[in-house]
């Protein structure tokens, strides 16, 4: 099963979906259906899947948590404080179309130093979600042995 491409790291349709399947099981033990969005090193969405009982209203905000933690190479719950009212980087959210996302659930996903895409959870508190969206990656990381 080929997991990456070399020519730069890329992520391959099959570690998608070890990323997806991984952020389902774990929505399932915690208890809570999410949106859930997995994009390339550009926030180009490259995978996203609804559970049942997701909230319809987090679809975009799954896809742009994914996108806001590739584009920037840092958990989107780094920027809560920052981005948030008297924060130095107040407004910051309204930038890229208001798609720049200032809460828990969406996380870069690094393989030997680079940013090679995101994910986004959303559906639960922050918390939920980025416990979510780490399970895809950790899944990730174990197939690739790393």
């Amino acid at each position: 099963m080929k997991l990456l491409r070399r020519d730069g790291i890329k992520l391959t349709m099959e570690a998608i979906k070890i990323i997806l399947d991984a952020a389902i099981q774990e929505a399932k033990r915690i208890g809570v259906d999410m949106d859930i969005a997995v994009t390339d090193e550009d926030g180009m969405l490259l995978g996203f899947i609804r559970m049942d009982q997701a909230k319809i209203t987090s679809i975009d905000i799954a896809i742009n948590k994914a996108f806001t933690a590739a584009g920037t190479r840092k958990g989107t719950h780094e920027y809560a404080i920052t981005g948030g009212a008297g924060g130095s980087a107040f407004g910051i959210h309204a930038s890229n179309e208001g798609r720049f996302t200032i809460f828990g659930g969406g996380l870069p996903i690094i393989i030997e130093g680079q940013c090679v895409g995101g994910v986004g959870c959303s559906s639960g508190t922050s918390e939920q979600d980025r416990s979510v969206s780490q399970a895809g990656i950790d899944a990730l990381m174990a197939s690739l042995g790393d």
